[in-house]
């Protein structure tokens, strides 16, 4: 066949599939791995002086403690200059939160949620569970995305005449740029604590 049989038209391209696959094949074959076996003290493990977390109700020294249950994230509106270093605790709390839980309710039929509502998980088992739902139902929304839909403006804060491609682009930007962190501080973890240290 010709390069021109080959090729196909910007119409008969699957952009949903594309766009799908753009972050699914990092998940399932990169990044979801990394994640396996985070333990409580990686989850929770603070590596420089006044970093952010998650912690228990009541403890948190941010101006502000957002969370529903008895764990709360710590924040500051505005973000101070420079913002602080974050736990894994802290940054999946974002992803779970702010990237993926708050995108699903807007756009995706989940319950409304934010960071002040959301019940913050304890343990680094429960906070995988929270990551691997929200993804689930982000990814599941993406399908259900037409051609036509992918097209017509977001609507969403910051995004109102982009087109819906373009918040699923960032929001898989987002994905990968912040759980990239976590699998780095892992490292750092398991070469600062782990078997490695001495």
């Amino acid at each position: 066949m010709t390069t021109e049989m080959n090729a196909q038209t910007p119409q008969a391209l699957d952009w949903g599939h594309l766009l799908r696959d753009q972050f699914d094949w990092h998940w399932t074959h990169q990044l979801r791995p990394r994640l396996e076996g985070l333990s409580d003290e990686e989850y929770f493990w603070e590596p420089a002086p006044g970093s952010w977390s998650v912690r228990p109700r009541g403890s948190g020294t941010a101006p502000v403690q957002g969370g529903s249950g008895a764990m709360t994230i710590d924040f500051a509106f505005p973000p101070p200059e420079p913002a602080p270093v974050t736990s894994i605790a802290w940054r999946l709390g974002h992803v779970i939160v702010g990237v993926l839980a708050m995108r699903n309710a807007s756009h995706f039929g989940r319950a409304a949620t934010d960071y002040e509502s959301f019940d913050y998980a304890p343990t680094a088992a429960e906070a995988l569970t929270q990551l691997d739902a929200e993804y689930a139902a982000w990814l599941a929304g993406v399908r259900s995305l037409s051609a036509e839909r992918l097209a017509e403006p977001c609507g969403e804060h910051g995004f109102e005449q982009d087109p819906m491609a373009r918040l699923v682009l960032h929001i898989h930007r987002e994905l990968i740029h912040h759980l990239a962190e976590v699998c780095l501080l892992r490292d750092l973890y398991l070469h600062t604590h782990g078997h490695l240290k001495g």
